[in-house]
């Protein structure tokens, strides 16, 4: 059985921080994996602007309201769908990431929680396990599924390594270097095909 595992910002929707960014005209908050590869450093790093900022969840989830799936998402993980089971390993958080999951018909998600106060600001955020994608790929194949997996930036790099076969899907320019040995796709046509291949070569 082959199982597609899919990062969920910056392949199926826009990354949420950059466009809270953009919202809110905080450019430092436009920071995110593709810049620090240390995650925890980089969530500390927003948490600490919210609090300067004092923005809470409910600012952050009126963002995510007015957003949706990139353009040609939906189509391409309904048809997906249709030929291989697929599962969303997301380091976003449920809080954020469900009104977009109901626009993208609702596939499996895995991600983390967010815990805010009584006033709606967040004062933590809790990973399902470090190396969560990692983790997950490495049961899968466990279980006896032949994975196939595709993300944009570096905190993707160890599931696609983990996977049968990795695929990068419009990454910077930076993990296109750091990276070579995964096959580059830049659109949603290319990657229907690269999974495809790597579907056919298992």
């Amino acid at each position: 059985m082959q199982l597609v595992c899919l990062d969920l910002e910056g392949v199926l929707v826009p990354e949420i921080w950059i466009e809270f960014a953009k919202r809110t005209g905080i450019p430092e908050l436009s920071r995110t994996t593709r810049d620090e590869p240390d995650y925890d450093k980089l969530m500390s790093y927003r948490l600490d602007l919210l609090k300067t900022h004092k923005l809470g969840l409910p600012d952050i989830q009126k963002v995510i309201s007015d957003m949706g799936p990139m353009a040609g998402a939906r189509d391409f993980l309904d048809a997906l769908r249709r030929d291989y089971q697929v599962i969303i390993l997301s380091d976003t958080f449920y809080e954020f990431a469900m009104p977009l999951m109901a626009q993208l018909n609702m596939p499996v998600l895995f991600c983390h929680k967010l815990e805010a106060d009584a006033d709606g600001f967040l004062v933590n955020y809790h990973l399902r396990m470090a190396n969560q994608k990692k983790e997950a790929v490495q049961r899968f194949r466990e279980l006896q599924f032949q994975v196939i997996a595709a993300g944009d930036s570096y905190n993707d790099t160890a599931m696609l390594a983990e996977a049968h076969a990795g695929i990068l899907f419009h990454p910077p320019q930076n993990v296109i270097d750091e990276f070579p040995q995964f096959p580059v796709t830049m659109n949603y046509t290319e990657l229907r095909a690269e999974i495809d291949r790597a579907a056919a070569r298992r």
